[in-house]
């Protein structure tokens, strides 16, 4: 046991000096920008997209028939499936990576868009026809509030699996206009520094902490008691 702590503490050692070694340099906050900006850009991409593909399924049985089962399908692909379609459609560019984190966000907020309009109930559309409410007054007053915790699970669900896929994407493309969190992780590996590797899946988690307690946690809390269904 006493021989394990040291280990345990010796290995600890090594990875605050190779965070602190990282910090100092440069490296860890320029791989973070770098990787954060990809991210960003795919998943507002994803997002832009999704919406309205998932309020066409939800109205049209036509588009529910081809979009909506097209996106069960491709939801559970995993992310890593996306990474050779997209060097062989791009090759090792931007955006490749690009492409591999649209389609990791993508599905999930079609899903969650359409789940959540096909789920508010009747009677809140019956209420608005009968005040007087139209076609787009009725969408953006009555349909989409009524359908916001859903979509916001599935943002936060589209955001988790660009997170997965971006890393996916750096690992396996390679390309010099700047490294990420993920190409570290890979290079890590290939130098066999395994204190490189632990260290960097840290950082990618507390990120993806970081996300979900600052930016999606606060919005489902409100969320919850504007609609009533917090639990006091």
């Amino acid at each position: 046991m006493k021989r394990f702590l040291l280990a345990a503490a010796f290995f600890a050692v090594l990875l605050l000096l190779y965070l602190k070694n990282a910090a100092v340099d440069g490296t860890l906050a320029k791989a973070t920008v770098i990787t954060m900006r990809r991210l960003l850009a795919g998943y507002l991409i994803g997002l832009v997209v999704g919406l309205p593909l998932g309020l066409l399924t939800a109205r049209w049985k036509l588009f529910r028939d081809t979009i909506g089962t097209m996106a069960l399908g491709l939801q559970t692909l995993p992310s890593v499936c996306w990474v050779p379609l997209a060097l062989l459609w791009f090759g090792q560019t931007e955006a490749a990576m690009l492409f591999v984190v649209v389609m990791g966000t993508l599905w999930s907020v079609v899903i969650a868009t359409d789940t959540g309009v096909r789920n508010v109930p009747p009677i809140y559309r019956r209420a608005a026809l009968t005040m007087g409410s139209k076609r787009l007054h009725m969408w953006f007053k009555v349909i989409l509030p009524a359908a916001l915790p859903f979509i916001v699970s599935g943002m936060k669900q589209g955001w988790a699996f660009a997170w997965r896929s971006l890393m996916a994407a750096e690992i396996f493309v390679t390309i010099l206009t700047g490294f990420g969190l993920g190409q570290l992780l890979h290079y890590g590996r290939e130098l066999s520094a395994m204190d490189q590797v632990i260290a960097i899946m840290l950082v990618i988690v507390v990120i993806g902490l970081l996300a979900d307690k600052i930016f999606f946690s606060p919005i489902e809390t409100f969320l919850h008691r504007r609609w009533g269904t917090s639990q006091a």
